[in-house]
């Protein structure tokens, strides 16, 4: 990825928490604990599950600034959410957390040296990856979540 394609990653993955607070002034309330399926979540679920990935996506930035070549684990995302009860957290407490983790990663790799983006860190299911990767990972992420948002209130229309 070249300089000006990097910047416009790291732009749009800044804007990612306003995106999200958009995005989420679309659904109705009402409708955040609807599941439309067993196995989907539900939009209340996405946004706490959104802030535990971003605090795995903090410290997996920083191992790969501070420590390249190290290990960073993996995570049952599907577990984190039953066992820790995504369902009973607090969303806007999720939130928070998922702004602030956002705007510290992004204030740090704004200005970091063109050597620091091909460093590593080993993950133990997608195996070797730069920091590169690391940002187009997570610089989709919330957008991907969106979409499925989209879907949950497309079947949550329908049925009612």
């Amino acid at each position: 990825m070249n300089q000006e394609e990097r910047r416009n990653k790291i732009e749009a993955y800044g804007q990612a928490h306003a995106q999200l607070v958009e995005a989420l002034q679309r659904f109705p309330q009402e409708m955040w604990a609807f599941r439309p399926a067993p196995e989907d979540w539900t939009i209340h679920e996405i946004v706490v599950h959104i802030a535990d990935s971003e605090a795995n996506s903090y410290i997996r930035c920083r191992r790969c600034i501070a420590e390249p070549g190290k290990a960073v684990m993996a995570y049952d995302e599907v577990r984190w959410a039953q066992a820790l009860h995504y369902g009973d957290q607090s969303a806007d407490e999720a939130l928070q957390v998922f702004k602030w983790l956002r705007l510290k990663s992004y204030r740090l790799i704004q200005s970091l040296p063109e050597s620091v983006w091909s460093q590593t860190l080993e993950h133990p299911e997608i195996g070797t990856m730069t920091l590169e990767d690391w940002l187009t990972i997570y610089e989709r992420h919330v957008p991907e979540h969106l979409t499925q948002m989209e879907r949950n209130y497309t079947a949550w229309l329908k049925q009612k």
